[in-house]
């Protein structure tokens, strides 16, 4: 919990800064954080890369694999499915529409905000956030309660990015592979998912 909570403090910090205006104006004219995201893929790759045992276990997980991101999806459904008996004043495509955006928030809350106005953008913004930073700091609690793969489960779409060294410090390198390929496949089926089910 401690890595979670360096995490967390690092974000809360960031968010203040920038919000009494601290930070120098020139870091909100450049996208940093997608330079930084892509810093932080390159050196998961260096880890994988440098790691002997990656064929052996793409190997042992072969068509399995594809398994872990079709039980995200059914498993986010069904929960987005119970939640919507509980909200009340948002109707169910709209919960099934915001579950869909799998932590994927900068992408799913820009669909659902032109599709279903503002409000629900701003709705699907931040579930999609607490998704995410739940993952970052809970993920040890759920590997100890449902196992290695429910930190990737939990992560969604940011499992191949931004949750991914966090699952790999808690469920291992070994899982590394699957959380890439689950985060990948869940981005690719998010657009396509959302707009998909605010058509119905």
């Amino acid at each position: 919990m401690k890595g979670s909570a360096i995490v967390l403090s690092v974000f809360v910090v960031g968010m203040l800064l920038a919000y009494f205006g601290v930070l120098p104006a020139i870091m909100a004219q450049y996208d940093l954080s997608t330079i930084a995201l892509y810093f932080l893929m390159f050196m998961v790759g260096v880890s994988i890369g440098a790691d002997e045992h990656v064929v052996a276990i793409l190997r042992s997980v072969s068509f399995k694999i594809v398994l872990v991101p079709i039980g995200v999806v059914v498993g986010t459904t069904i929960g987005a499915l119970l939640v919507s008996f509980i909200v009340k004043g948002i109707d169910t495509k709209n919960v099934l529409a915001i579950g869909s955006g799998f932590g994927y928030y900068s992408l799913s809350s820009i669909f659902i905000g032109k599709i279903s106005g503002n409000q629900m953008g701003v709705v699907a913004l931040l579930a999609n956030m607490i998704r995410e930073l739940s993952t970052l700091m809970l993920a040890p609690l759920y590997v100890r309660l449902f196992g290695r793969l429910a930190p990737v489960a939990a992560a969604g779409a940011t499992s191949m990015d931004t949750c991914l060294p966090v699952i790999m410090r808690y469920s291992g390198k070994e899982v590394a592979i699957i959380a890439l390929f689950s985060g990948i496949a869940l981005t690719i089926v998010v657009p396509f998912l959302v707009v998909f089910i605010l058509s119905l």
